[in-house]
Parts: C-alpha cells; sequence; structure tokens
C-alpha cells in the first residue's frame, strides 16, 4: 500500500520509547520459550505412576515402589515427589505428608520460575506504550503551538505517531498475558493431580 508502513518505519515514527518496548519485547519472548521447553521437556503425568504406586502398595510391594519411583530420572515430576512421600512413611502420617508437600512445592516453584516477570511486562509494557503516548501527544501539541497554519493533517499526523507506542505496548501485554494463562494452567493441573494422588497414597501407608 502507499500509505503503508514497514515494521523498521513504525519503530522509527514511535520515538525513543519504542527502545524500551523492543527490550520488554525481547524479554517476554525468552521467558515464554524458556518455560515452554523446561515444562514441556519435564513429564508431568501424575495419574498413571500414582495408580501405578498405589497397586505396588497394595500387594504389599512398598520396597519395590521405592525402587521403581528411584530409577526414575528428575525429568518425571511426580516420581520425586511419591519418593519423598514413601520414605517418610516411616515418621507418621503428618510427617509424610509435610516432606511431599515440601518437595512438590519446590517442584512448583521451578515450573513457575519466571512468571513474576510475565505478569509484571504484561503491566509494564501498555503503560511504557501510553507513557510514550503523552511525549509524543505533547510534541505534537507543542508542533501546534508553534504552527502557523494549523489543519488536520498536522494534527493527525502527530496523533497516530503517538499512538503507535500504545499499540505495541498492548501487544506485548496481551502476549505476555495469554502464555502466563496458558503456562499457569498446566502448573495449576499438574498441582492438582499431585495433591489428590498424595491423599490417595497416604491411606496405603498407614
Amino acid at each position: 500500500m502507499e500509505n503503508g508502513f514497514s515494521l523498521i518505519e513504525l519503530f522509527n515514527l514511535g520515538g525513543p520509547f519504542m527502545w524500551i518496548l523492543l527490550g520488554f519485547s525481547v524479554v517476554t519472548v525468552a521467558i515464554i520459550i524458556e518455560r515452554i521447553v523446561y515444562i514441556t521437556w519435564h513429564d508431568r503425568k501424575v495419574v498413571p505412576l500414582g495408580k501405578e504406586i498405589m497397586g505396588l502398595l497394595d500387594e504389599g510391594k512398598k520396597e519395590d515402589a521405592e525402587e521403581l519411583l528411584s530409577s526414575y530420572s528428575r525429568k518425571q515430576t511426580a516420581a520425586s515427589i511419591f519418593l519423598v512421600l514413601l520414605k517418610n512413611a516411616k515418621f507418621g502420617e503428618m510427617r509424610m505428608e509435610r516432606a511431599a508437600e515440601s518437595e512438590a512445592q519446590e517442584r512448583l516453584r521451578r515450573m513457575e520460575n519466571g512468571f513474576n516477570y510475565l505478569t509484571a511486562l504484561a503491566s509494564l509494557a501498555p503503560l511504557t506504550g501510553f507513557l510514550g503516548t503523552v511525549s509524543g501527544m505533547i510534541g505534537a501539541f507543542r508542533q501546534i503551538a508553534n504552527a502557523t497554519d494549523v489543519n488536520a493533517q498536522l494534527v493527525a499526523g502527530g496523533i497516530y505517531e503517538a499512538l503507535i507506542t500504545t499499540v505495541f505496548g498492548l501487544i506485548i501485554a496481551i502476549v505476555a498475558s495469554i502464555a502466563y494463562n496458558l503456562l499457569i494452567q498446566k502448573v495449576d493441573t499438574f498441582a492438582a493431580e499431585t495433591s489428590k494422588a498424595i491423599n490417595d497414597i497416604v491411606p496405603k501407608l498407614i
């Protein structure tokens, strides 16, 4: 289109605040990719493993269950939680539940590492965009004040240039918010399944 702009041209029109937004966008994408890789790489399947452990416990094979869990790598997230639960069974119900919950919380903390940055970026990006817009509007009105012949083209040009930062800020916020909600849903599902599995296993150890 004749009146269209390339991404670089829009970036230049947005002014100095676009550099801050560029930094936000790079950090946002980097965090999202890193979290997707981390969460995907770790096996979060809880139900099949929980059923297998309960089956061994029903047969009185607690040692076999511990050996099975020990054979899994750290990639199998639920295995380390169940292993802590079984190893602390001799100390009583309260002790083994606390040990399992502590291990589960540590695992969840590792999964959620970086999520706070996504929520912060989702808030800071549009605010930075609005700040850039206000700065651009100040410049636009200054041009109007200094112009001897004010016309619609002069006013509109300054305004749409000022709004570019808002658009980019909102885009970053939307991407960060969507990624956060999708990722936290996976973590919450794992947490709920783990909690239920622990509650099912504990009675078999008492």
